[in-house]
């Protein structure tokens, strides 16, 4: 697939200069400061590591994604997923649905019981079984569609900042970010994000930046860019290239919770503190385990830290056998014999830095229900409910 955008890589960029980087204004009640925003993710963005991320730096922590309809229905684990941890503030919560009647219930209950200070909505999600139900990434190709939903969600919220988050397009021949962007000013969402890829590209090749750019001068309202944030400097080099207000982190964060420390160091014109050595990473991923099992139990907790276990060891010697032996965890006390193991005073290997952690798949047709791009003013809600995440 040609590219329609082309980053280039300048990886020489000089701190922040005073007053550069401004806080975001989410609304008249919200603002987060440095404008750093951690991407949800299934299964990674619970409440343990979104304090382990919050511990290291400011921002805005954004949960799992939870479905609208099982909310509104009651389900008890969309319920859990939607929890907040004690004093956890503010409380950002991210959103899916495709009918505006359930969003807007859901909204409602949310925001009506107290449990939300920030509301964000998927519109990005390239998996094929949501696509092709006319789901996810799908809905911004049907603008009238995509209104509804996002009314419906703001009009619920009331004084509850509403922000929406969706990609480049389908792929090249059918671009919608231009379209998104607008319908959200128009329905009232307090800002936008950009993962400046196409649902095609997955998470494959290089975001395309420009992209990001070319939004933020066609809306009014704040927009935040997300896409190959791997290091500090990349946060810094984005906003520069593209005047977009705020950075979103997903897959750099992966085992490297201190990225936001970084990101607000660079943000405020400092320079970012060395990586930790591999007795402190022991260290995070001890205290990630323990809040983790805290949260769901011992059992699944190690279940479930095992990939996080990879990522933290990503690039370190010997890795490879060191993540065949977290695969075979299963208690907190074999964490304990795995982690000392590791040779606590090994430095931070450099060339990890930059090394892709989480999705990394190549492109992809997109799946789309028979006709859907021939009734792309259609605002009759896809049958896509299923539980998902991404974008």
């Amino acid at each position: 697939m040609d590219a329609i955008y082309k980053t280039p890589v300048n990886r020489d960029v000089p701190p922040a200069r005073p007053g550069e980087v401004r806080p975001l204004a989410l609304g008249k009640r919200l603002v987060v400061s440095p404008p750093v925003v951690l991407a949800p993710m299934a299964g990674v963005t619970n409440y343990p590591f979104r304090s382990i991320c919050r511990r290291f730096g400011a921002g805005l922590y954004v949960s799992e994604m939870i479905t609208a309809r099982p909310l509104v229905e009651g389900n008890q684990k969309t319920l859990k997923i939607a929890d907040f941890g004690e004093g956890e503030e503010p409380r950002s919560l991210q959103l899916y649905g495709v009918d505006p009647y359930y969003v807007g219930e859901a909204v409602r209950r949310l925001v009506g019981e107290g449990r939300v200070d920030h509301i964000d909505m998927n519109f990005g999600c390239p998996v094929r079984k949501v696509t092709s139900k006319g789901g996810g990434a799908a809905i911004p190709a049907k603008p009238r569609l995509l209104a509804g939903i996002v009314r419906a969600a703001v009009q619920a919220a009331r004084e509850v900042p509403v922000t929406i988050k969706f990609r480049i397009g389908i792929d090249d021949q059918v671009i919608t970010h231009l379209d998104a962007g607008r319908v959200g000013q128009e329905e009232g969402v307090v800002a936008v994000a950009l993962h400046a890829r196409t649902a095609a590209q997955l998470y494959d090749g290089q975001a395309r930046w420009e992209a990001i750019a070319e939004l933020k001068n066609a809306l009014r309202i704040p927009v935040l860019g997300n896409g190959d944030i791997w290091e500090a400097e990349d946060a810094l080099r984005m906003m520069r290239m593209t005047g977009c207000d705020g950075v979103v982190v997903g897959r750099g964060c992966l085992g490297r919770p201190w990225l936001f420390r970084d990101l607000a160091a660079v943000m405020s014109g400092r320079e970012p503190e060395n990586p930790p050595k591999l007795g402190e990473i022991a260290a995070i991923m001890r205290e990630h385990a323990t809040l983790l099992a805290a949260w769901i139990g011992e059992t699944a907790a190690i279940r479930a830290f095992r990939r996080h276990s990879t990522w933290y060891t990503k690039g370190f010697r010997g890795s490879a056998a060191l993540r065949d032996r977290a695969m075979h965890m299963s208690s907190l006390a074999e964490l304990d014999g795995w982690l000392a193991t590791l040779d606590a005073n090994e430095a931070f290997p450099p060339s990890a830095l930059r090394v892709t952690r989480g999705k990394s798949a190549g492109t992809q047709t997109v799946s789309l229900p028979h006709r859907y791009l021939e009734e792309r003013d259609d605002a009759t809600p896809p049958e896509a409910e299923d539980a998902f995440s991404g974008g």
